[in-house]
């Protein structure tokens, strides 16, 4: 018999998520969980004839730190992102808070881009209209580089939807400022950069050969952050391989098929 996850590298430790949820006067039963790793568990909650997705950051302690500041940090932020980016095509609506550490939002029918999958001949303009207009707005998203964390909907059309890490700096406290522009500008072309490289790992067909080559040239800021990040996350994974049981394929914390339809 397998061997269960430690609670302490989920974002609830030993609690579970509520078996019904009351969102603006309707009761929503839960249906699946889609993942549920060290900051955060999501799933998938269904009502009368509508679905929403309940996302709660961290609550429980680790190694006896209390880390529910994180979860309420973490909420607040990502709502905050929501708001900003409110009607947005392509970035699903903040419906409610829910508690100190969690969202409530639209949940949005499709699956993560897969490396290799054929979208439709629109999928990587409408995702470049959708960056475009995050930047507009004073923010990157900064977390393009996988695939899976672009999501297809089952209209064919791309989604952004996990705005854990992504950046903004209010220019109440200096967000306009050069050295805070010239970051927030570099996180921008990042996500520019990585905008090339799904579409070259999806649609190469549509590239001309100037954006292949372009596609492959790794721009320095991207290489300085993953040389800094590099060793912190070789480190995670060797500490995490050892301590928690999943080695399953694809991104930990996932909740596969086997596991989903139970309240954690």
């Amino acid at each position: 018999m397998a061997r269960k996850v430690p609670p302490s590298l989920t974002a609830l430790g030993r609690k579970s998520l509520p078996e019904r949820i009351e969102v603006h006067e309707q009761t929503y039963a839960h249906k699946r969980t889609f993942k549920n790793d060290f900051f955060a568990v999501t799933a998938l909650y269904e009502g009368e004839g509508r679905r929403v997705l309940l996302k709660v950051g961290r609550q429980a302690s680790f190694l006896l730190i209390p880390l529910a500041w994180v979860g309420r940090w973490l909420a607040s932020r990502e709502a905050a992102f929501f708001g900003r980016l409110e009607g947005v095509e392509g970035i699903p609506r903040l419906i409610d808070r829910w508690g100190p550490t969690g969202i409530i939002r639209e949940f949005v029918e499709g699956h993560p881009l897969a490396k290799g999958e054929r979208v439709p001949d629109d999928f990587h303009a409408r995702l470049g209209a959708i960056v475009a207009e995050i930047h507009e707005r004073r923010m990157a998203y900064v977390d393009l580089e996988k695939c899976e964390n672009v999501l297809v909907g089952d209209d064919g059309r791309p989604y952004l939807f996990d705005f854990q890490i992504s950046w903004y700096w209010d220019r109440r406290w200096g967000g306009e400022l050069w050295p805070v522009r010239r970051l927030r500008a570099w996180f921008q072309r990042g996500d520019r950069y990585h905008l090339m490289k799904l579409k070259r790992r999806t649609r190469a067909d549509q590239m001309t050969e100037e954006e292949l080559a372009a596609s492959y040239r790794k721009p320095w800021y991207v290489r300085v952050h993953r040389f800094l990040v590099w060793p912190l996350l070789w480190l995670r994974r060797r500490i995490l391989g050892r301590i928690d049981p999943r080695r399953k394929k694809g991104e930990r914390g996932r909740v596969h098929d086997d596991e989903a339809m139970g309240v954690i």
